[in-house]
């Protein structure tokens, strides 16, 4: 049984007539008959009867009416929705990206690339959550395209630099480092710590910061979200190492310079390395990657 088939059929169970049919479907009368007898023969029962010079369904052709052309509605609609998927300038782009991208760079990116006229009747699917929740949601196809860090041995990921981010020491406005404007973490070390934990993306960079300089953090809280760190050290909880994100001056906290040499932070585009990408989400990386290059 094929779809051609099934469209045989519905539109000789509409018209009841073969030669009407026939000449819709552009094809010869004998064919068509002997696709409806190859489909007779495969389902073991008939589906028309004669009535004068024309034909009507059986009782098991109106049964397999009503779901062949229910089927055959939906196959079209699923292929219509494909087709539209394809449109560079249009349908929808499942666009993921980590929570610090979520307050400034992720809605940022998104409005400029919709306001340009040939994007205007695309459409976007958020996912928020850490670089590992991304990445293999990115893996199994959930999303398309992902903002997040750079992770270590996944497989079928192509990680590229989108934009770097400097890092920061946030402590509460009476913390006695809150006098200072910049310290070096070393400074630090007598103080209680609300950390990303290991399901954040951010959590290598912060270890390998804190091992080159020889500096073991007083970790007494781990969150992997920045608002709930945020929280934590606005209530006196510990002082955490964090990107300064759009939104942080609500919160009763002073942002510090840190003083030690250090590496930069990097946020990536990743995508699959192996799939298929359809031509509007990368179009919008495209436009991502450009826009911070210049």
């Amino acid at each position: 049984m094929n779809i051609s088939q099934l469209e045989a059929f519905v539109v000789l169970a509409e018209n009841e007539h073969m030669t009407k049919t026939a000449k819709q479907l552009k094809t010869s009368q004998p064919n068509l008959s002997y696709t409806i007898s190859e489909l007779e023969k495969e389902l073991g029962v008939p589906l028309f009867k004669k009535t004068g010079r024309n034909i009507k369904l059986t009782k098991y052709g109106k049964i397999f009416y009503e779901h062949a052309s229910s089927a055959l509605i939906r196959l079209n609609q699923a292929s219509s929705l494909i087709q539209e998927e394809l449109n560079p300038y249009s349908g929808k782009i499942n666009f993921g990206f980590v929570y610090t991208a979520g307050s400034e760079i992720a809605p940022l990116l998104t409005r400029l690339f919709l306001e340009q006229e040939d994007n205007k009747d695309i459409k976007f699917s958020f996912s928020l959550g850490n670089s590992f929740q991304l990445l293999k949601n990115l893996s199994d196809e959930i999303i398309d395209i992902a903002i997040s860090s750079f992770v270590e041995n996944v497989d079928n990921i192509q990680f590229e630099k989108l934009i770097e981010q400097n890092i920061y020491l946030v402590v509460p406005l009476d913390h006695p480092l809150a006098k200072k404007d910049g310290v070096f973490l070393k400074e630090t070390k007598d103080y209680p710590y609300v950390y990303f934990d290991e399901n954040s993306g951010l959590r290598p960079y912060l270890d390998n910061l804190t091992k080159s300089l020889k500096f073991k953090p007083n970790i007494t809280i781990e969150a992997n979200e920045d608002h709930t760190l945020l929280g934590f050290v606005s209530e006196n909880h510990g002082i955490t190492i964090m990107p300064k994100i759009k939104g942080i001056s609500s919160y009763p906290v002073k942002v510090l310079e840190i003083l030690d040499k250090h590496e930069p932070r990097w946020l990536y585009i990743a995508t699959r390395k192996d799939g298929f990408i359809t031509p509007g989400a990368l179009r919008f990386k495209e436009f991502c990657l450009n826009h911070f290059n210049k």
